[in-house]
């Protein structure tokens, strides 16, 4: 967060008054795997380690965290350099990915038309839970969230397992950002991801929906909507999608069985 100095203005009393106030930051994050430049993506600068390797993971760079070598952060230069073991064939794997050499901006993700090409992961797992703890889980999210209840500048993402239980959580002024952050968390505490649910405060687009699919989620919820593109790409790869977690209601859109009464 950053403090800055703001005018107030009350439409009520018509008067303003100055006082300072916080708002979320964005700084660019530039990821290299071994020498080679991958991405630079627009976030917020907390959990970077964790953001690159979900990314990566994500994206089909990486298939696990043990083909990670080091990850290095440099702060001052705005860049993560990822290392992986000298077997893996780097150049295979960049070539078969949809995003080499991009932007990624925290507005829209800089998630390209390749999403709806895109076939996904398909989901193996048999987890199911209970629409009370589905609800908790995605409704304490902005409360349980310090840079939003000081800005409402950021999204929030988590990762619990059927119980309930946090896995991990993590904020970005970009809502895949804040995904790939847990994804990483998650992965780095070598977390079974079929026997966990992931939770957002964002829109459920195509490319929210296959970055779960490829990790293994099972369950994507969120307070936001479903776009048509989450709907279509969870019905591919079998995942359950579920919108408008608010109050005491949500919309299933994809295999509801998988959500207990």
């Amino acid at each position: 967060m950053r403090k800055v100095e703001i005018t107030k203005y009350d439409l009520t009393t018509k008067t303003s008054k100055k006082m300072a106030d916080y708002v979320a930051e964005e700084k660019p994050l530039h990821i290299f795997v071994n020498t080679t430049y991958w991405a630079t993506i627009l976030c917020s600068p907390s959990n970077l380690k964790e953001m690159a390797v979900g990314h990566l993971l994500a994206e089909g760079i990486l298939k696990s965290t043990e083909e990670i070598m080091e990850v290095a952060i440099n702060e001052k230069e705005g860049s993560c350099h990822v290392k992986l073991q000298p077997a893996i064939n780097l150049e295979e794997r960049l070539s078969l990915s949809r995003l080499h050499q991009r932007v990624v901006t925290s507005a829209c993700g800089g998630q390209p038309i390749y999403q709806y090409q895109r076939k996904p992961a398909k989901v193996i797992s048999s987890l199911t839970v209970k629409a009370e703890i589905l609800f908790n889980a995605v409704n304490q999210l902005n409360f349980k969230t310090e840079v939003f209840r000081q800005t409402g500048g950021v999204h929030a993402a988590a990762i619990y397992t059927a119980d309930g239980a946090l896995v991990a959580m993590a904020e970005d002024v970009g809502r895949h950002n804040a995904v790939d952050k847990v994804i990483g968390m998650a992965a780095l505490k070598q977390t079974c991801f079929s026997e966990c649910f992931l939770a957002s405060t964002g829109r459920l687009s195509g490319d929210i929906v296959f970055k779960a699919a490829k990790v293994g989620l099972p369950i994507v919820a969120s307070l936001g909507a479903a776009l048509d593109s989450g709907v279509d790409m969870a019905e591919a790869a079998g995942l359950t999608l579920v919108g408008f977690v608010r109050g005491k209601r949500m919309n299933i859109y994809t295999f509801a069985d998988r959500i207990l009464s």
